[in-house]
């Protein structure tokens, strides 16, 4: 049997407009692709860095995620510090969560070609939000880049609802893919 080429092409038709109702589907409520742009989070994520996130991803304290900025119309990327009831402060260069100190491997690189004593700063959620803990619904976040991070320290919390995604996926020049968590 022959189909004929007015089948042929509705055949056609249908998987172009499945494919095209599928990727939609994907990219508003899976997964999007982004571009960094700055350096904030350098050297984990550089300017260009084309990256995945996942919109279903759960997130915890250390991801990294995109979200619509509090004080542009940009997006920005950073790392998730504080969740929902943390305490957050530095001393030292030494961060601690609910009095817990943490290391920061991420931040090795810049602290070697660092020309202060201290890359972050001391400060305490107080100091910086004027509460002392993060609200509900709410996360505290800070570049990787600390000395040229625009963050939390200036811009206080975010709100979750301003969350686009977490960082499941860097895509480097010629497609060395690179997963996170």
């Amino acid at each position: 049997m022959k189909k004929s080429w007015k089948q042929e092409m509705y055949s056609v038709l249908k998987c172009i407009v499945f494919a095209f109702i599928l990727v939609l589907i994907c990219r508003n409520y899976l997964f999007s692709p982004s571009v960094v742009h700055g350096n904030s989070m350098s050297p984990t994520f550089e300017d260009g860095n084309k990256i995945i996130l996942s919109k279903i991803a759960d997130i915890q304290r250390f991801d990294m995620i995109v979200f619509h900025a509090p004080d542009s119309d940009n997006n920005y990327i950073k790392r998730v510090i504080g969740l929902p009831g943390d305490t957050i402060s530095v001393t030292d260069d030494i961060l601690y969560v609910n009095g817990k100190a943490y290391k920061e491997p991420y931040l090795t690189e810049n602290k070697k070609e660092a020309s202060t004593p201290k890359l972050t700063g001391d400060f305490t959620l107080w100091e910086r939000t004027g509460k002392t803990t993060v609200p509900k619904d709410s996360l505290f976040v800070l570049g990787d880049n600390r000395l040229y991070s625009k963050d939390s320290r200036i811009f206080g919390f975010i709100n979750k609802n301003s969350v686009i995604g977490k960082v499941v996926l860097r895509i480097y020049p010629l497609m060395k893919l690179d997963f996170h968590k």
